[in-house]
C-alpha cells in the first residue's frame, strides 16, 4: 500500500528523492521500474486512456512512487490512499525546463526510436504510453518553453491547492534530509543525501544509446556494401 505519492513532474530530482525514499525503508516505484518490469506495462495503459487500473497490484511492492509515470496520477492515487503523504518535488521553473529539454524531452529525437524497439520491444508498447501521459501532459508542446513553464506552475498550483497544507510536503532535493525526514517522521541517516540522474549523467547514457541504435542501424547496411563490392571483383 501506497504511504508517499510523488506529485513532482520528472526533472525536480525524482531519481535521488527515490533513492532517498528507498535509503529511508520505502520502496519506491520510478519511471526507471517501468523500464525492468514491462509487465506493468497494461496497468499504466488502461490508466492512461483513463479507465480503471488495479493501483494495488501495481503497488504491491511498493510503498512509495515518485516521477513520471506515476506523478501524472496524484490526484486519483491521493483519493486512493487517503492516508499516503504527498511529495510535490520542485525547482525553478527555468531550470527544469531546461533540465527536461536537455533529457527527456529530447528522447525520441535523438536516436532512432524504432531501433531502440527492436532492441527492446517493450519500447514499442512504452512510446505510446510515455506520448498519452508525459507529452499530452504538454499538448505535445515540448518545444515551447513558456507553454511548458506554464503547465509546471498550473501543477504546482494546483497540487497545492488540493491537498491539505499537513498532508503535503513541497519540497526540493537541495533540503537534503531534514524536510523530507521530519515530514515522514523517521529519523535524519548518517550518509550524505543522494545526488545521482544530473543532466550530465542522463546525456551520457543518451549518448550511450544513440550510439548503440545507429550502429544497429548501419551494420545491416555495411554489410551489404561489403557484400556488393565483395560480389563486383
Amino acid at each position: 500500500m501506497l504511504k508517499i505519492i510523488g506529485a513532482g513532474f520528472g526533472r525536480t530530482g525524482t531519481l535521488s528523492l527515490k533513492t532517498a525514499l528507498n535509503e529511508l525503508g520505502f520502496p519506491c516505484y520510478h519511471m526507471e521500474e517501468l523500464f525492468k518490469h514491462p509487465e506493468h506495462l497494461p496497468y499504466w495503459d488502461t490508466a492512461s486512456r483513463g479507465q480503471p487500473t488495479d493501483w494495488d497490484k501495481l503497488f504491491e511492492n511498493y510503498t512509495a512512487t515518485v516521477d513520471w509515470p506515476g506523478a501524472r496520477f496524484w490526484r486519483e492515487l491521493s483519493e486512493r490512499y487517503p492516508d499516503a503523504k504527498v511529495v510535490l518535488s520542485v525547482r525553478s521553473p527555468q531550470s527544469w525546463y531546461r533540465s527536461a529539454s536537455e533529457t527527456i524531452f529530447t528522447v525520441g529525437r535523438t536516436f532512432p526510436v524504432s531501433v531502440v524497439a527492436r532492441l527492446l520491444p517493450p519500447m514499442n508498447r512504452m512510446m505510446p504510453i510515455v506520448e498519452r501521459i508525459v507529452h499530452a501532459t504538454f499538448d505535445h508542446r515540448l518545444e515551447d518553453e513558456a507553454h511548458c513553464v506554464a503547465v509546471f506552475e498550473r501543477h504546482i498550483e494546483e497540487v497545492r491547492r488540493v491537498i491539505p497544507a499537513e498532508r503535503l510536503l513541497v519540497y526540493e532535493v537541495k533540503q537534503g534530509w531534514g524536510p523530507l525526514c521530519a515530514f515522514l517522521g523517521v529519523p535524519v541517516p548518517s550518509t550524505p543525501f543522494p545526488n545521482v540522474n544530473d543532466t550530465a549523467d542522463f546525456k551520457r547514457r543518451i549518448l550511450g544509446m544513440k550510439v548503440v541504435s545507429w550502429v544497429v542501424l548501419l551494420t545491416p547496411v555495411a554489410l551489404l556494401a561489403l557484400l556488393a563490392w565483395a560480389l563486383s571483383g
